[in-house]
């Protein structure tokens, strides 16, 4: 059955993980002249990233719960903003009346997913991590087709649903210019370029073990180092080093800059690194700080060979600027290995094999 009304309805948020690839995909739809709803929380990163980005795409808010695994006195409170969010959800749904609805997890998620199906509407959903996250676990029985990043994921998924695709990495992520990246940061040719990331929020132990050794790090290195909000350290900014809390424009021609990455290990970004080629040094979120899928994630790249990997509870001075000198050394073996695979979907490409795919489901 043909798609008739191209309207479609993208959730996702809570972090830009959980956005990164709706962000990816909506160019394609409004350039085919679809009409493309963000169904989203009050505060969440995604508001900003959606607003921002995509004037043109309708922003709606719902009532959100958080699905915790530690006690707190908010989850006796939760339950009823998820059941308020479903109500929420359903309304617009119903005003909206969209082909199918894309969702990319996180909490804000899994209400417009019961919502839609309970409107039989038909569900898409995209899993970036090796294992699904807690809100794709209670959404994915609900969804018509389950897309997956690892080929291992895959496995695990009932298999009249799941399909694995690899990442979908943003078109404009090819684009960058390493000389004006440089430029942007003043920087020059006679030092390898270290770019440092620590995920939309920052890092606390990577951005300190790069401020605390900044002085020797500059030695062998120009250093980008993109902390998260309000981790900037004004005082230390200097020839060779450049930090930043956050960067839209200017990234790809930083990618394109770098010789080196040095980055948590989410999935959307080593996938990034990868389709780029980046020698990376993955340091993933410690278990005890996240249900344990950066690890996961690194560990996949590493059996691959596409980086190295130092556990946070194993990170010191030395074993960072050893494994760095390494990683910089065996540089071509890295990329060597990076370039034998196409582990990734480009946004026409994922936008082409979506209208397929939930077509067949109407």
């Amino acid at each position: 059955m043909e798609i008739l009304t191209k309207k479609i309805v993208f959730t996702g948020g809570g972090s830009a993980g959980h956005v990164s690839v709706n962000a990816a995909i909506i160019p394609e739809f409004l350039k085919n002249d679809w009409d493309v709803t963000y169904i989203g929380s009050k505060k969440g990163i995604e508001k900003n990233i959606i607003e921002t980005e995509f004037p043109e795409v309708r922003y709606e808010t719902i009532s959100v719960g958080k699905f915790r695994r530690y006690l707190s006195v908010e989850n006796m409170k939760d339950p009823f903003r998820v059941i308020k969010g479903i109500f929420d959800a359903r309304k617009i749904l119903k005003k909206t009346k969209p082909d199918f609805i894309f969702s990319k997890g996180g909490f804000v998620s899994v209400p417009v997913v019961l919502a839609g199906r309970m409107l039989r509407i038909p569900i898409a959903i995209h899993e970036s991590d090796y294992t699904p996250g807690l809100a794709n676990k209670i959404a994915m029985p609900l969804a018509s087709k389950i897309f997956t990043t690892f080929q291992e994921t895959e496995k695990d998924l009932p298999k009249e649903k799941a399909m694995y695709l690899g990442a979908v990495l943003r078109d404009g992520i090819f684009t960058g210019n390493a000389s004006a990246g440089k430029a942007f940061c003043g920087f020059t040719n006679n030092k390898p370029v270290l770019l440092v990331m620590g995920g939309s929020l920052g890092a606390v132990k990577i951005n300190n073990l790069i401020t605390d050794n900044l002085d020797a790090l500059l030695k062998d290195y120009q250093i980008i180092h993109i902390c998260g909000k309000g981790n900037v350290k004004s005082e230390l900014k200097q020839r060779g080093y450049a930090p930043f809390e956050f960067v839209h424009e200017e990234l790809f021609d930083l990618l394109a800059a770098a010789d080196v990455v040095v980055s948590r290990a989410g999935s959307n970004s080593i996938f990034e690194f990868l389709g780029l080629q980046k020698p990376m040094l993955l340091i993933p979120l410690s278990a005890n700080a996240s249900r344990g899928d950066q690890i996961l994630n690194a560990s996949s790249f590493e059996k691959q060979g596409f980086c190295k990997v130092i556990q946070e509870e194993e990170l010191n001075d030395r074993i960072f600027n050893a494994t760095l000198a390494d990683l910089l050394k065996k540089s071509d073996e890295y990329q060597e290995k990076m370039r034998q695979k196409r582990p990734f979907k480009t946004a026409a490409e994922m936008y082409e094999l979506l209208l397929k795919v939930m077509a067949a489901k109407k």
